[in-house]
């Protein structure tokens, strides 16, 4: 059995995940979808303070208070951040990684410098309103909500490399309305040996649009 913890990226929350971790559970898995500090129904939780840190230590805590010690982490978009972070902070509780369409730093990254001026807008919209967090856009899903805008600031501080895991994955989606911020990434990881790089014919969400792939390659990732 592996204990999949599944972190979705930022504007969203654990239901994102929801939909795979049943099935995962249904193959005999543990899934822990998440919802970070500050976004979805933790959005009561929202501040100044809450930043890339903060979620780190959302999926540190699950780790440690479940007592996980061979988990999958898996991160969606800003999620990759998090799952990194995470697995330097606590590396024997880690055994894979799984990337889905999401960036991979490397210590001193941020999100906001792994990503184009297209998604640097996004992360500004609507931060007036509060100077600390970001809207929504209008085409996210109805349950997304303002996301901590520090946490996509903030650079990571890693203290190894991403070689101490046993496995690696990188799901890119190839659906993308105009290039995806992701393309350079996915084009050096493919020739990467260290890495099992998919391709997948989805948009951004690829939870949603191409679910089933997606859980045959984290049940492939469990079995590693």
């Amino acid at each position: 059995m592996t204990d999949f913890v599944l972190v979705p990226g930022a504007w969203h929350g654990a239901w994102t995940f929801e939909p795979l971790a049943r099935q995962l559970r249904a193959h005999g898995h543990q899934a822990y979808p998440l919802t970070l500090t500050g976004v979805g129904d933790r959005r009561h939780l929202i501040s100044a303070s809450v930043n890339l840190d903060t979620h780190v230590d959302d999926v540190v805590n699950v780790l440690t208070d479940q007592q996980v010690t061979n988990a999958v982490l898996v991160g969606h978009s800003y999620g990759g951040m998090v799952i990194t972070g995470a697995a330097d902070r606590v590396p024997g509780r880690v055994a894979g990684l799984v990337y889905v369409d999401a960036v991979v730093p490397g210590d001193g990254d941020s999100c906001w410098s792994l990503v184009t001026e297209r998604e640097r807008a996004w992360y500004l919209d609507g931060a007036g309103e509060t100077g600390y967090t970001s809207a929504p856009l209008p085409f996210f899903d109805a349950r997304a909500t303002p996301h901590p805008l520090a946490s996509l600031l903030q650079s990571i501080r890693l203290e190894g490399g991403l070689d101490r895991f046993r496995s690696r994955d990188y799901v890119y989606a190839t659906g993308w309305d105009g290039r995806s911020p992701f393309s350079g990434l996915y084009e050096r990881l493919l020739g990467d040996p260290a890495w099992r790089t998919h391709a997948v014919a989805s948009g951004h969400n690829v939870m949603g649009d191409a679910p089933d792939e997606l859980l045959k390659i984290l049940l492939t990732a469990g079995r590693d």
